[in-house]
């Protein structure tokens, strides 16, 4: 698809199973509580060889992360659109692929780890969705006088521009004029001030293991972080 078709386009919907506990707590709130549940899972588990981290609970906590997204209006809608498919197509790769590891054993054996439609490449781009959201909180949170633009561009020049082509760099920055305001968010998010502020540092903490896990993944089989 064209760089600049996302910013025309009808936004992506979400499955039912996206928003199966919508209920139960605000859409950062949730995302909060997923995360920490990998964290955990990965601190558990260790990185022991036959305990690792199952690929459709990833998925199912990164599904959830797709919402945000969607709240940050056009600016993001290229990341939206691509990190909702790609999740999507990790999530039906987990009938046959049951954990992290084993998607990117296959990718190496086949050699294939960097094709344009290997689920290596697509893993290592929901990565960079998840860092590209812990950064924009970090900022966020940096200070009250830190705006939403601000937040974003920075953390969309940290995360990801280093990998994107001018076109999209180029359609990013034009769409970071239609960002919604500071007070806008927290009213899209359901939140209040103090109540956000626990929410994103809940979520910088917990993603930063899931992160770091993945990242490892990749170096432990030789395979740079720099694409």
């Amino acid at each position: 698809m064209d760089i600049f078709s996302y910013f025309t386009s009808d936004k992506v919907s979400y499955s039912e199973d996206e928003f199966e506990d919508a209920g139960e707590g605000s859409a950062i709130s949730m995302m909060a509580d997923a995360f920490e549940e990998l964290s955990d899972l990965i601190k558990n588990n260790g990185n022991k060889k036959n305990d690792e981290l199952r690929l459709k609970v990833f998925c199912d906590a990164c599904s959830l992360v797709s919402v945000l997204f969607g709240s940050l209006g056009l600016a993001f809608k290229f990341a939206e659109m691509e990190y909702t498919s790609k999740v999507r197509d990790l999530a039906d790769a987990a009938e046959i692929y049951s954990t992290l590891s084993r998607v990117i054993d296959c990718d190496v054996k086949t050699d294939t780890v960097k094709s344009a439609e290997s689920l290596t490449r697509k893993l290592r781009r929901v990565r960079q969705g998840l860092d590209l959201i812990r950064e924009l909180f970090q900022n966020f949170l940096s200070t009250d006088d830190y705006s939403l633009k601000e937040a974003a561009s920075s953390a969309y020049k940290q995360v990801c521009a280093p990998y994107h082509t001018w076109a999209v760099r180029t359609a990013v920055s034009a769409g970071m004029c239609a960002l919604p305001t500071r007070d806008q968010l927290l009213l899209n998010l359901n939140e209040t001030d103090e109540s956000v502020e626990i929410e994103m540092r809940r979520y910088i903490k917990a993603s930063l293991p899931v992160i770091k896990y993945i990242d490892n993944l990749y170096t432990a089989r030789g395979i740079t972080l720099d694409w």
